[in-house]
């Protein structure tokens, strides 16, 4: 494909698509003469099964609308602009269960063309959690590491990206080959560490892309408690996933990006993109 330089784009997902706005239009704008159009049909945690009962919902019931605070119906949103592109992907707490896609990748790609047949339907791989995650510790609930996580999300959306015959935007790979690569890589530490720190002390979270761990108040007790976020991209991952989706959707190099957030530092940045670029060319 040629190279692309302005692009609608429409996001159904959850928090790990909602991540790619924090940086994809500074990205975006800091190369001349790209531009885009950015919206989203999200609900945090909304796995495939879930979003195709609230758009069942929202075809039953003719007031009945789930999307961008209850206001449109998903049918309202295809329509509202000619989307270039829109991407679909599992929950997270899902993405590594193959049998969880379908059938509702497929009926949700159908409806998706059949309200906007311009668009191309694209998924996004998304990653595997932290290491740290109680999940994936050895006592862990789900029985699996995160390179294990790492290696059946990503089988699965290979399977239902060939099923569905869509492209794959490799946000997932790009994360674990930014942990294998990075000089300093994240460390975990003994999770009987969080029981001996006292406010405003934390665990090490250096070389992390995911998760981020802080103090704050409780409302009942007025005390600090620590809390935890083991899943989500920091700073450094959602300017990697940003990097990532400019670079895949409008097929440009990552070497036309100038903007670095204030949060990243430049060597940092470079490295990042670098990781994008290689992610790319293993694809």
């Amino acid at each position: 494909m040629a190279p692309r330089s302005a692009l609608k784009i429409l996001t159904i997902g959850n928090s790990f698509s909602h991540s790619v706005t924090v940086f994809l239009p500074q990205v975006v704008a800091s190369v001349p003469g790209c531009e885009l159009t950015l919206e989203e049909a999200s609900h945090g945690g909304c796995e495939l099964h879930r979003h195709w009962k609230y758009i069942e919902c929202e075809e039953s019931d003719g007031v009945f609308s789930m999307y961008q605070d209850r206001r449109w119906k998903l049918r309202e949103l295809l329509v509202k602009e000619p989307w270039d592109i829109v991407t679909i992907q599992q929950a997270s707490h899902y993405s590594w269960k193959p049998e969880t896609y379908q059938p509702y990748a497929t009926k949700i790609r159908d409806y998706v063309l059949q309200h906007a047949p311009q668009a191309e339907v694209v998924l996004q791989q998304t990653w595997a959690y932290r290491s740290d995650d109680p999940r994936l510790l050895v006592t862990g609930l789900w029985g699996i590491n995160q390179e294990e996580m790492y290696e059946r999300l990503t089988n699965a959306y290979q399977r239902i990206a060939q099923e569905l015959g869509v492209r794959v935007i490799p946000t997932g790979r790009a994360v674990q080959l930014a942990r294998r690569l990075q000089p300093e890589p994240f460390k975990p530490y003994p999770p009987s560490l969080l029981k001996t720190l006292r406010w405003p002390d934390l665990p090490p979270q250096a070389g992390a892309l995911v998760g981020n761990i802080g103090w704050k108040k409780d409302s009942e007790t007025g005390e600090m408690t620590l809390w935890r976020d083991t899943i989500h991209l920091n700073a450094r991952g959602q300017y990697l996933q940003a990097c990532m989706w400019f670079a895949f959707l409008y097929e440009r190099p990552v070497a036309d990006i100038t903007f670095v957030p204030e949060q990243v530092g430049n060597q940092d940045a470079a490295f990042l993109r670098e990781v994008v670029a290689k992610a790319l060319a293993e694809a």
